[in-house]
């Protein structure tokens, strides 16, 4: 009997960090993927419904999440021909972001841009077009995060459920 409640106790810690991960994608101050492979590391050792294959790939999904995480705003900056000023200022303004919530995800760090770009020396017209690219590239970046997140829930929910 006490063994059937732990079992669900576990369950439902399990499918919390899932949850949790899958909002954390898109929200500031939440590590979406990080949560999603401790919801998968907690089943492994508690209630071994996930074998060790299936958390080496998840941790590689995790891993891809982060590097996306960090380089894609300055990805998107070097596209759009940015200098490392605006670089800088992106990086900058997405780090002073993440204290404003789901917007300030995506202005702070084009205004980091912005302002890095003129800082540089660029004219207005430039600074505008690294900007966007700075927002172009961290809207990549969390979209390719949020797939990822859903990849990852779903290859734990096959691992777990079949076999």
């Amino acid at each position: 009997m006490i063994a059937a409640s732990m079992e669900v106790i576990w369950w439902i810690l399990v499918l919390l960090l899932m949850f949790a991960g899958l909002v954390g994608t898109v929200l500031p101050f939440f590590p979406g993927t990080i949560l999603i492979f401790a919801g998968a590391v907690l089943n492994y050792f508690t209630l071994h419904s996930v074998g060790g294959i299936t958390i080496l790939v998840l941790a590689a999904w995790m891993l891809l999440a982060q590097i996306f995480d960090v380089a894609s705003g300055a990805i998107g900056a070097k596209w759009s021909g940015s200098t490392r000023w605006g670089v800088i200022g992106g990086i900058v303004g997405a780090i002073v972001g993440l204290f404003f919530g789901l917007i300030g995800l995506f202005v702070a760090p084009l205004l980091g841009a912005l302002i890095g770009e003129i800082l540089g020396g660029k004219g207005p017209r430039p600074a505008i077009r690294s900007a966007w690219g700075t927002f172009l590239g961290t809207t990549a970046g969390l979209i390719v995060k949020l797939i990822i997140a859903v990849i990852m829930v779903g290859w734990f929910a096959v691992a777990a459920l079949l076999p």
